[in-house]
């Protein structure tokens, strides 16, 4: 299992980087063909993050997305890549996975009218707390996060490319404050991916990590 970071930047994408979008990759065996092939999972999808996309694959080639939570600095993307699987070469559904306001805030960035519900796109699966979903041989579990609006951090277990036959582990906490849901989801994992959208500055609680709480977490 190796994680690739697509974009990093918080709440817009900047000069360097697009805005949240990581990518886990994994060897397994194709259901279909039975032979071995790279499966892909993106977590996130930001503003900027479909075009750098390319850079390290084909998004034709997407088992799955989800979504941490609906704000679109997390998910704003979305419509370059139904636009990319509308009119683009690929055409099956690809599974995506998001709070239950994700085809609401679809059809709100894209302008949708009349019935669009993006069924040739999209598979839209509802997270919440019991989420729990294999791609090829990866697992993925939701925690609920603690975030202005319904969010879920997500645990990934795979295969290590060192030794295929242990299983690696990463957390992604998505936007949230320290909560125990998050330590429980991190618990153990070989690697920690958390937000810290605040500085010790920001008084607001409830909503973002500053460093010394995603330390806290990463210590727990």
């Amino acid at each position: 299992m190796r994680l690739t970071v697509v974009g990093a930047t918080g709440s817009m994408s900047g000069p360097g980087s697009p805005a949240s979008c990581y990518l886990v990759q994994a060897e397994g065996q194709c259901p279909v063909s039975g032979l071995l092939r790279t499966f892909s999972v993106l977590l996130d999808l930001g503003p900027g993050s479909f075009g750098a996309l390319w850079r390290h694959m084909d998004p034709c080639g997407i088992d799955a997305l989800f979504l941490s939570h609906c704000h679109a600095d997390h998910m704003g993307d979305i419509i370059s890549l139904q636009v990319h699987r509308k009119w683009g070469p690929a055409r099956d559904l690809a599974p995506l996975f998001g709070p239950g306001e994700t085809l609401r805030r679809v059809r709100q960035i894209e302008g949708a009218v009349g019935l669009e519900d993006y069924s040739g796109e999209f598979a839209f699966a509802r997270v919440d707390s019991a989420t729990v979903v294999r791609v090829g041989p990866l697992l993925l579990r939701a925690f609920p996060g603690q975030h202005s609006i319904e969010s879920y951090g997500v645990r990934v277990e795979g295969p290590s490319e060192a030794d295929p036959a242990r299983t690696a582990s990463l957390f992604y906490t998505g936007d949230t404050d320290e909560c125990p849901s998050i330590v429980k989801g991190a618990r153990g994992v070989d690697l920690l991916l958390s937000e810290v959208g605040f500085t010790a500055a920001d008084q607001v609680r409830g909503i973002h990590m500053d460093g010394l709480r995603a330390g806290r977490v990463a210590a727990e």
